[in-house]
């Protein structure tokens, strides 16, 4: 506790300035009683002008938090590769292509040319290499503002979402500084912002762009002091013309199927206002939902919040696990007549801050696999037009977005992309509040560095960039519009001197084929449709 305090009096990352203009003081001085070398006293006057300059600007926040020495880093950026590689990027085999991305999403939300001389930086002999085959008669779409209308028919207020939306990320585990941008970003662009399941906070508020409220296990925002779900605190959040959808969290895909605690010392007075705890207690996110134990009783409780929030949408959003238990809850679609307006499939490549190892590289169904068995399953019972399908997990670019659109998600989600529009550069310092950019941490002197209306702008321009390079790809292809690709459009190298057909290597449903209890005629996953329960999470 003594080293925070003296590090918030005096933060060691303004070391070289401070000795910047400590020094400028003592060789003026010495130069008026003793013979110094004039250059000394221009040296330091020229780092401390540096120094100062650093902490005014408001570009970047490395250089506001890590004034004069933060320059190392970008004119290391401008030399050998193999220095940005070993020092810079803290790759692992598991990103490759991390930092390649991550230069998209600068240029993007910078407004730069993202163009590329020299052609194709990739290996197009590799095995997993993809691309979308261009037409001989490509097209004109006039907008890039691609929208889904989101809403079944007992939802009274529909949402027109963007394709394109910023991923759940809570308060607390970003800043107050980079919720505000986020959220003013997404007011300026039309798109929507998901609050995470930390609620919805006085930072969501400032600038009003449209919300998803994601309610997770611990309902905060809507709980009573039990830690259970009441209506009345739901309602008084629901019911605002800021919140456009409702989600609730059954698992995410980074760690599905595990809780979370914010030590007390970290909930503050505004965490503590947004998630409906006590400050400076332990704030428990459990395992499984207080509300609902069967795939019967979790339909029942959409039914509810949709009620309680005057018909707005409501969905689910979740990791796959046991293909059983989303069988379940699909029988109890059909058992109750009761549907989610949308569902969200998070990939188990999603990331968050801080995560067990095995769960973040072992647990959970990858985004492709489970997005597919999702849309799969809903064609086979006869409901996916009744239910719009969103995607997450590690889409950063525009053919990101159409890999997922061609295996079955109506609109898609980013949480990595928008951080990096924020400025993040992956110091992998999320969990420890020391986020070099301001990003992730609740540190009131380094999230000042993010400076608001900045880094709103690079949010926009990214998310308006991003879609406008998918308008692009689907004229290439000569489509109308984003949701007339499909997996024949996308190409897989599968070995040297193999391609074929994404359709090829993806599991496909006829219509309404589980109503007709054809399930031995369909794919190996569906083998678990007839033990699965709309009474039970079990398998029977």
């Amino acid at each position: 506790m003594l080293l925070d305090k003296l590090n918030q009096i005096y933060p060691v990352r303004y070391t070289a300035f401070i000795v910047s203009v400590v020094c400028l003081i003592f060789s003026l001085l010495g130069a008026s009683v003793m013979s110094i070398h004039f250059w000394w006293p221009v040296l330091f006057l020229a780092l401390s002008l540096v120094g100062a300059y650093d902490l005014q600007q408001r570009h970047h926040a490395i250089l506001r938090n890590y004034p004069i020495i933060g320059h190392l880093r970008f004119m290391l950026e401008k030399i050998r590769p193999e220095i940005r590689q070993y020092f810079l990027e803290s790759e692992t085999e598991a990103s490759p292509f991390s930092r390649a991305q991550r230069s998209l999403v600068y240029s993007r939300a910078k407004g730069e040319s993202d163009k590329r001389p020299f052609g194709t930086q990739l290996d197009l002999r590799a095995v997993g290499y993809e691309w979308i085959n261009h037409s001989m008669a490509p097209t004109h779409i006039e907008s890039h503002d691609f929208r889904v209308q989101v809403g079944g028919k007992n939802c009274t207020q529909p949402y027109s979402i963007s394709l394109f939306n910023i991923s759940a990320m809570s308060f607390g585990a970003l800043s107050a500084n980079a919720i505000m941008a986020l959220n003013e970003g997404a007011k300026k662009g039309g798109f929507a912002h998901d609050t995470g399941e930390g609620s919805i906070s006085r930072y969501h508020r400032v600038h009003g762009g449209d919300l998803i409220w994601e309610i997770g296990s611990g309902y905060f925002g809507c709980r009573d002091e039990q830690g259970q779900f009441s209506e009345t605190h739901f309602v008084e959040n629901a019911q605002s013309d800021q919140v456009k959808m409702i989600e609730i969290k059954l698992s995410q895909g980074a760690k599905p199927g595990h809780g979370g605690v914010l030590p007390g010392p970290k909930v503050t007075a505004e965490i503590a206002e947004a998630r409906g705890v006590n400050i400076g207690e332990d704030c428990v996110s459990p395992a499984a939902h207080s509300s609902f134990s069967t795939p019967i009783e979790l339909m029942h409780f959409i039914q509810r919040l949709r009620t309680l929030s005057n018909g707005k949408p409501v969905g689910i959003k979740l990791c796959i696990g046991h293909a059983w238990e989303w069988f379940g809850i699909v029988k109890a679609m059909q058992e109750t007549g009761i549907q989610p307006d949308f569902i969200v499939v998070d990939g188990a490549e999603g990331g968050t801050g801080a995560a067990p190892l095995e769960f973040s590289d072992h647990l959970g169904m990858p985004l492709q696999e489970g997005l597919r068995l999702v849309h799969n399953t809903l064609v086979g019972a006869g409901l996916r037009e009744h239910i719009k399908l969103g995607a997450s997990g590690k889409i950063v670019s525009a053919f990101d977005m159409a890999r997922v659109l061609a295996l079955g998600a109506d609109w898609c989600n980013s949480a990595r992309g928008f951080m990096f529009a924020l400025g993040c550069i992956q110091a992998q310092t999320c969990h420890t509040g020391n986020c070099p950019t301001g990003v992730t941490t609740q540190d009131p002197v380094r999230q000042v560095a993010l400076v608001v209306p900045d880094k709103a702008e690079r949010v926009h321009k990214f998310h308006t960039n991003t879609l406008e390079a998918l308008k692009e790809l689907i004229e290439a292809a000569g489509m109308q519009e984003p949701h007339q690709i499909s997996p024949k459009h996308i190409m897989v190298r599968v070995s040297e001197k193999q391609v074929c057909h994404l359709a090829d290597l993806i599991d496909t449903v006829p219509e309404g084929a589980l109503l007709a209890q054809q399930a031995q005629e369909l794919p190996e996953v569906f083998s678990d449709w007839p033990h699965a329960s709309a009474q039970s999470f079990a398998l029977h």
